[in-house]
């Protein structure tokens, strides 16, 4: 009953009496109703919806789509076609198809079955991967489509009904705290007035709340009777992605009303602080503004991938000119010599005749003819192309896949990736980006949601000049630990004439050792219950210690001014288990207030229309007590206005204005008698700002009864005022009652950061990556948060592009496009004048200044600006903005761009960068749908990025490496073959032995490499992050080592064929004086390959597990099984092979010695490669391995070298908690060294210093 009757006096409180600004209240004017009728038809504006009759529009021209919305990248029709394109858009894929077509003809010098066998499999393990990830999608999308909502089917009857299901035309009712399933016309709220609040951080990333109304003809839709013979029609514009704007009219009973954004409920916002609304089906599924915010799932691939096409080009072109030397060759030796050998001459045509059918087909060879030398050469190189495929890894791209997706198994299952509170661990939903984790240069970010809780609290205050709530931050904290000092800020005050009190905090330093337990002691001294939206430790003020201090009038009003000054509800407990209240606020800062208020003890319980009730401490009776106060008017907040007021009586009839708002804005309206506390409260203020925190400032003014009345008047007359004067009146009669105030002090609020994201961006900072915070907030709000997760610090020169007045007053894109050109002239400027010094610089931008920003002819200049500063804000960003953003960012400096957020505004951002992060918080599951990995929090991203995004590039690059080199060693010895026999075309190897190479021999150790390698542990990544910028730099992939691991299996082939042919050929391998045949010749090249091969695979492995040990010297044993089963095989099958291992080459001896020395000699110039540099020319990870490996037998962390290091690897931080400190400890220094002076100079000067110097005796 109790929150019955609460909701009660909620639904009878009219904010449409009480609001003066919001847009939602202004009366419509003729003009307003003309200019819809005039736009109703037009192009662009032709949508019609008939209201409650959904089944209009099953057929055309009325039929719009259902609900129903998909973020995956196939469906059943598209999924062979794209898949199938996907797959032989890759160059090896596709030259593997035109062998397999090759193959189909007797030209092929392999059987059809080893081609086709190896294609099919390869592309169908990559579609189906595709497919499951796919089918994933699938799953979440059908999470979102089978929520339900309640929907009216008639006669007043309303049943649940899932989302996907809805139609345009469709009544549907949305309870407090769900979620709008499209985008509605609003026709009736619980509130008496129609009007409702909503939560738009999923679509713009703003906190406050934004207020519709609906229009005054549907108010008596209130109850769900109404609607059995509800009928009404909708003419409105037509789907479009514009957020802010909506035009259309209503036509019911007979009347037809214009209709506006506030009447529009747009999908993914949440209805809060109302108990219902009830509304029509306007847009639905993929009409949305919201859906049309984003753009269809991409197709990624990462640079490794993009990369290995070019080496499939060098590799296509080393096999083209290698058959081509086979072709040029086939031809002259055909022209020249091989005429006359007997034993290839083809029998005449009269001898062809006199035989029967069958040795016709025997000796007659359509690709074989020395009479036709050149057209014999063309087949040859055909035959050629197929022989020496082997060079293009055609295993490649199968293995990566399935490396890949062990990679994400790996991911997914990393216990330090889960998180305890919301039970949810890192999602890579996406196997094809994760080597490119590890070259990421940028991070684009959203900030709500995504840096931020959602969750406001109250941390500090400064009341009458006397800060509140602790003055040391973490930063000076870590800084006086870092110089081993200990910092006592204290305070102080001097009585002056005025009788003003002033607070000072010098800073004072000695030479004792910093006391962290100390400073810990005092803070956990007064720590108590936690409170949500309260984080406030001060013994002074809590536990009502307020009342032993001085100024007691002061801080009373302070509190007064938190209590009463908003738009708050309270919130009764029904279980009536405590005596506290929680509340209902437009915005968040306003519950922290009210929720601090009553801390303090002056606890808002109740309101009315027109009455605000407090209990508040009674000085005089020390007692709480409850007080009436009237509220004669409110003045609420606005984006422009930067304030709010309210004017209340007191139960003597004293009339008071209570006002908060910006520093800037109240600074100026004080009385010359009202700046008593402006100088140490702006101190207080610098200080909060640097923390980060959100500061409001307080004031107040006493008004007479009869400037009030005289005021009111002339209020009420501009309140009433109908068309576009009425803003300026509004605006003009505030200005003449909010004036002479003041100040009382300040607030500070914290828009809590996520645990860890402080630490996660400074370790990212030091791993060498810029972040730029792009949010829908306003300008302060997003350099608050930039404080405080430290991507802004007190030294940096900031740059604040906007508009000026006069330029956005004009409305003329040239004007704005030369005020935007000059600024960013200037700041450019300024920036290559003092790029050397130490200072870094940060970039501020609205949203109004980056929409001329990015037009054709600025955004080279602007951002040519924004890559050289070291960080970057953009505010009051749309959706678009955010996405047009990322790929300009991503175009002009041609890094790897990572996007980051949580909510449907960031989709198209995430879609658009390289590798897009979605947060699977609070606010839906549209980032993570449209995202390629997905987070609990922010913090994740530091080891998804520092360990396993490094991993994974080195893993990849070593990966495609090393399958370079082994293709290139085995296909280069089929060249040198065909060399050796005279182009004749001969193949040296059995067809199951190349068949077998890539899918079974050598396959599952470069597995191994590509899931398990590591070059140092994850705690070492994380210790030095400096290590991750091998991976920007590409370090492990260029072009060098590329060329060098070719030049290597060319090398390792060279002298894997000659050692076997000149130490077979002339020598008798077995005791009876056989020579070894071509069978003999093929099978022992072939296992020298495999020894050679999968060591060289140990050779570049740091970290061993047993799994590599199995795979590596496993495959060596497996091809000795699979020559023992193969040759044991009938003739049949076996062919020439048959016994090869048994009676052939195991009982010689020669076989195994030219086996060692061929494995040594190969892997000889590689291993004096890594010495060289290793002892030479080290790399980072070369010199850590040392390290530890030097030292493993003690605490490697405790030495000296190190310790220099991991300060190495953080010198380059112009942004983070690092950089910050560093600030800092400069900014002590300087003033110690001050200090140091003055005291110096006050000694020299004295008469004492003087008369010793001056002495005779001295």
């Amino acid at each position: 009953m109790v929150a019955e009757s609460s909701r009660k006096r909620k639904g009878k409180i009219r904010w449409s009496k009480l609001y003066s600004f919001a847009a939602c209240f202004r009366p419509l004017t003729s003009k307003d109703r003309l200019a819809a009728r005039e736009l109703i038809g037009q192009p662009g504006f032709s949508r019609v919806v008939f209201c409650n009759e959904p089944h209009l529009h099953k057929r055309k021209p009325y039929k719009y789509p259902y609900n129903y919305i998909s973020t995956t990248k196939y469906n059943v029709l598209t999924f062979l076609p794209r898949a199938l394109f996907e797959q032989f858009r890759r160059v090896a894929n596709f030259y593997f198809l035109l062998a397999a077509i090759f193959s189909l003809f007797s030209l092929a010098p392999f059987s059809r079955a080893s081609l086709i066998a190896p294609l099919v499999f390869v592309v169908g393990i990559s579609m189906l991967k595709e497919a499951v990830e796919d089918w994933h999608r699938f799953l979440q999308d059908l999470d979102v489509n089978n929520r339900t909502v309640k929907t009216h089917i008639s006669n007043g009857v309303f049943v649940d009904k899932l989302w996907k299901e809805l139609r345009v035309g469709d009544v549907v009712k949305v309870n407090k705290g769900e979620y709008f399933p499209s985008d509605l016309l609003l026709l009736s709220s619980g509130n008496e007035d129609g009007v409702c609040y909503v939560e738009t951080m999923n679509l713009d990333g703003e906190t406050n709340l934004k207020i519709k109304r609906c229009l005054e003809a549907s108010l008596c839709l209130n109850e769900d009777e109404e609607f059995s013979k509800f009928k009404a029609t909708v003419h409105c514009e037509d789907p479009n992605p514009n957020l802010y704007t909506f035009v259309g009219n209503i036509e019911f009973e007979k009347e037809s009303y214009p209709l506006s954004p506030s009447q529009l409920l747009l999908r993914d916002s949440k209805l809060r602080n109302t108990d219902y609304i009830y509304g029509v089906v306007i847009f639905s599924g993929h009409d949305t503004k919201a859906v049309r915010n984003s753009t269809r799932s991409p197709s990624k691939r990462s640079r490794i991938e993009r990369k290995m096409d070019h080496i499939i080009y060098i590799l296509f072109s080393m096999l083209v000119l290698v058959s081509l030397v086979s072709s040029f060759g086939s031809l002259l030796y055909l022209r020249q010599d091989m005429v006359d050998w007997w034993y290839l001459q083809l029998p005449d045509d009269n001898k062809v005749n006199d035989l029967d059918d069958s040795n016709s087909e025997k000796y007659d060879d359509r690709f074989f003819n020395p009479s036709k030398p050149v057209q014999s050469a063309g087949l040859q190189f055909i035959r050629a192309l197929i022989l020496y495929g082997y060079l293009i890894p055609i295993s490649l791209y199968v293995s990566i896949e399935v490396v890949k997706v062990l990679q994400t198994m790996l991911i997914n299952k990393d216990i330090e990736l889960y998180d305890d509170v919301t039970c949810k661990s890192v999602q890579a939903r996406t196997s094809n980006l994760n080597e490119e984790l590890g070259q990421v240069e940028m991070i684009l970010s959203d900030k709500t949601g995504t840096l931020t809780c959602n969750q406001m609290e109250f941390r500090k205050c400064s009341i009458a000049g006397v800060s509140y709530g602790g003055d040391i931050t973490e930063v000076d904290l870590a800084a006086s630990m870092r110089m081993n000092a200990d910092f006592e800020p204290f305070e102080f005050s001097i009585d002056e004439t005025d009788g003003a009190t002033r607070s000072f905090e010098p800073f004072e330093f000695s030479v004792s050792s910093f006391s962290a337990q100390n400073w810990n002691a005092r803070l956990t001294k007064t720590e108590g219950p936690v409170i949500k939206g309260f984080n406030f430790r001060d013994d002074r003020l809590t536990n009502k210690n307020w009342i032993h201090g001085s100024n007691l009038f002061d801080i009373t009003m302070f509190f007064r001014v938190m209590a009463l000054c908003h738009t708050g509800i309270p919130l009764e407990d029904d279980n009536h288990k405590t005596d506290k209240l929680s509340y209902e606020a437009e915005s968040p800062e306003e519950v922290s207030f009210l929720i601090a208020s009553q801390e303090f003890g002056f606890q808002f319980c109740r309101r009315t229309q027109s009455l605000m009730v407090l209990k508040e401490f009674d000085l005089s009776s020390m007692k709480e007590v409850e007080r009436e106060y009237k509220l004669l008017n409110l003045l609420e907040f606005s984006s422009s206005r930067k304030r709010m007021s309210v004017i209340v009586s007191n139960e003597d009839g004293q009339i008071f204005l209570l006002c908060k708002g910006a520093d800037s804005i109240i600074f100026e309206r004080l009385a010359d008698n009202g700046r008593a506390y402006e100088q140490a409260t702006t101190m207080h203020l610098s200080s909060y700002a640097e923390d980060g925190l959100r500061t409001l400032a307080f004031a107040y003014r006493t008004i007479e009864a009869a400037e009030y009345e005289s005021w009111n008047t002339i209020f009420t007359q501009a309140k009433a005022t109908i068309g576009p004067e009425r803003e300026e009146l509004l605006e003009q009669a505030s200005e003449t009652i909010e004036k002479d105030l003041i100040l009382l002090g300040v607030v500070a609020v914290e828009d809590k950061l996520q645990k860890g994201v402080p630490e996660c961006i400074d370790k990212l900072a030091q791993a060498g990556l810029k972040i730029w915070l792009l949010t829908g907030d306003k300008r302060e709000t997003a350099i608050n948060i930039g404080f405080a997760c430290s991507l802004l610090r007190q030294d940096m020169k900031q740059f604040h592009l906007s508009l000026s007045r006069d330029a956005e007053s004009n409305n003329q894109v040239k004007d704005m496009k030369e005020d935007i050109l000059q600024q960013i002239e200037s700041s450019y400027k300024m920036v290559c004048e003092e790029r050397n010094k130490e200072a870094p610089f940060g970039l501020v931008i609205d949203g109004k200044a980056l929409e001329i920003a990015l037009r054709g002819d600025v955004k080279d200049e602007f951002l040519q600006l924004a890559v050289n500063c070291a960080s970057v804000i953009c505010c009051r960003v749309s959706p678009k903005q955010k996405a047009l953003i990322t790929r300009l960012v991503k175009q002009y400096t041609g890094k790897t761009t990572l996007a980051i957020g949580d909510g449907a505004n960031d989709v198209g951002m995430i879609q658009e960068a390289d590798i897009g992060v979605g947060i699977s918080g609070m606010e839906g599951m549209q980032a993570v749908m449209a995202s390629d990995f997905s987070l609990p929090q922010f913090r994740f991203l530091e080891r998804l990025l520092i360990v396993h995004g490094h991993w994974c590039y080195q893993r990849l690059s070593k990966m495609v490496l090393y399958f370079v080199y082994k293709n290139v060693a085995f296909g280069l010895t089929l060249f040198y073959y065909e060399l050796y026999t005279s182009f004749s075309g001969e193949v040296l190897y059995d067809d199951w032995y190349m068949t077998m190479f890539n899918v079974m021999l050598t396959s599952l150790p470069v597995i191994a490499l590509g899931v398990l390698e590591q070059d140092v542990s994850s705690d070492i990544c994380l210790q030095f992050p400096a290590l991750y910028q091998q991976g920007p730099r590409n370090v492990h992939f260029s072009w060098s080592r590329i060329i060098g691991w070719i030049l290597n299996g060319v090398v390792s082939s060279l002298v894997i064929f000659l050692a076997n042919i000149y130490i077979l050929s002339p020598t008798a391998m077995r005791e009876n004086g056989f020579v070894a045949d071509i069978d003999s010749l093929g099978a022992t090249t072939y296992t020298c390959i495999i020894w050679t091969v999968n060591c060289q695979i140990a050779l570049i492995t740091s970290h061993f597990t047993w799994i590599q040990h199995l795979s590596i010297w496993g495959s060596i044993l497996l091809w000795y099984i699979f020559l023992l089963v193969y040759g044991a095989l009938p003739p049949n099958f076996s062919g020439n092979a048959f016994q090869v291992l048994v009676e052939g080459i195991g009982p010689a001896p020669l076989y195994w010695m030219i086996t060692v020395l061929v494995v040594v000699v190969s892997l000889l110039p590689y291993f004096i490669h890594i010495v060289i540099q290793r002892s030479y020319f080290p790399m980072d990870d070369h010199i850590i391995q040392e390290m530890e490996q030097c030292y493993k037998k003690y605490d490697v962390r405790d030495n000296e070298m190190w310790v220099r290091e991991q300060r190495n690897s953080q010198r380059s931080t112009r942004i983070g908690f690092s950089a910050r400190v560093d600030a800092k400890i400069l900014s002590f220094n300087q003033q110690l060294q001050q200090k140091k002076l003055s005291i110096y100079r006050s000694v020299t000067n004295s008469p004492i210093y003087r008369s010793i110097t001056t002495s005779p005796f001295s």
